[in-house]
């Protein structure tokens, strides 16, 4: 008996948002679907599983290195990853962790937390290649405006020679606590401290370039490596290469969004290159040898005698690489036999002749019905 493995549903679909969701989206959505489906709270059957699918979409789609690698790569780019701890809810507090962190901003009350540093904003860059490129590869230069951190400070915020001060408001914890309450009770609220902005600091004497910020606006200039059999739509993840977090926070990602011209004669479908080739009547009765589209340059096919519209022909290896193993996918060369709209007398003749030949025995002497509609057509 074969045990049949169950299969993990897509993270975006789990938390019913879209791929392109920002980080927010994300909270909200799985703020309220764990509100709903919380063991205490959803007795219906399978709630505690739909509690634990929750958390584990929402701890990958939450962190931003995890959803980079899931993006690229779906399940396998996060397993082990995504479960964490135990029963797969990972962390200290089982799956409570993100539920605090979810709803009210931090750790449960008792527990130590590290004072917060702003990380820079993600970037999106549109970049379109030609089918060509997608293809084989390629590597492009882009260009694109960001914030970098000040050359000043070095991104520390202050200006050169002096020392940030601790935040008297928090002593330098980076959070205050308050009191709520909850559909689970009195719990305690832990936020960023709203003077240091979480930081436990204050620039006392901000960089007169960045006004304190830690970062300027500039232009980077950057080399991506396209990779052969890239699709279109699909992203690549340049991990800190989006802009610089403010006061020496860490940089947060580029995603470069791939966009492919079409091919004016093929079509793809994943690594499956697909060319409509028309014949004429004769060269469908006859056979012929014709040249077709590659994405190299071009290649004969024979197409054989008797042959009929939709019939394929397939040339191995003329596709698309795999994107994530060897080989190429085929080219498929699908026949359509062309009637033509009008004929000439001569023409409707030689149809009503051949029409009107059922298995002669004997073959008539000179050119056959055939050549000459051959010769005539095409």
């Amino acid at each position: 008996m074969i045990a049949r493995m169950a299969v993990k549903r897509d993270y975006y679909d789990v938390l019913g948002v879209p791929r392109e969701a920002d980080d927010e989206e994300i909270k909200r959505a799985f703020r309220r679907l764990a509100q709903q489906h919380h063991p205490d709270i959803d007795k219906n059957d399978g709630a505690e599983q739909r509690f634990k699918e929750l958390n584990e979409a929402y701890r990958v789609l939450s962190d931003r290195q995890r959803r980079s690698a899931y993006d690229m790569f779906g399940h396998a780019g996060v397993d082990g990853a995504a479960a964490g701890g135990a029963d797969g809810y990972g962390g200290g507090f089982g799956p409570f962790g993100d539920i605090f962190d979810a709803f009210f901003g931090g750790a449960p009350a008792g527990t130590r937390r590290r004072q917060r540093v702003v990380a820079g904003a993600d970037l999106r860059y549109d970049l379109t290649i030609e089918f060509a490129e997608a293809v084989f590869g390629v590597t492009k230069t882009i260009k694109f405006p960001t914030l970098d951190a000040c050359p000043r400070c070095d991104g520390a915020g202050g200006e050169p020679g002096t020392e940030p001060d601790t935040c008297p408001d928090c002593s330098g914890s980076g959070e205050q606590r308050r009191v709520a309450q909850t559909i689970l009770g009195q719990m305690v609220n832990i936020v960023a401290c709203a003077r240091c902005r979480g930081e436990g600091r204050i620039i006392a004497t901000p960089c007169s370039e960045c006004s304190g910020e830690g970062r300027v606006r500039g232009e980077r200039s950057l080399e991506v490596a396209i990779p052969a059999g890239i699709d279109d739509g699909q992203r690549i993840a340049m991990e800190a290469q989006g802009e610089a977090g403010p006061r020496g926070g860490p940089n947060g990602d580029l995603f470069v969004a791939v966009h492919v011209r079409a091919h004016p004669q093929l079509v793809r479908r994943g690594t499956e290159l697909y060319h409509e080739l028309p014949i004429t009547f004769p060269q469908a009765a006859l056979g012929a040898t014709l040249s077709v589209p590659t994405v190299e340059a071009s290649e004969d096919v024979e197409v054989p005698a008797g042959a009929q519209s939709g019939q394929e022909i397939r040339l191995r290896g003329k596709g698309v690489p795999h994107l994530r193993g060897a080989g190429r996918g085929d080219l498929h060369v699908v026949v359509n036999v062309v009637i033509p709209g009008k004929l000439t007398k001569r023409e409707r003749e030689l149809l009503r002749e051949l029409n009107e030949i059922s298995a002669p025995a004997v073959l008539p002497k000179g050119p056959s019905v055939f050549e000459r509609i051959r010769d005539l057509f095409g």
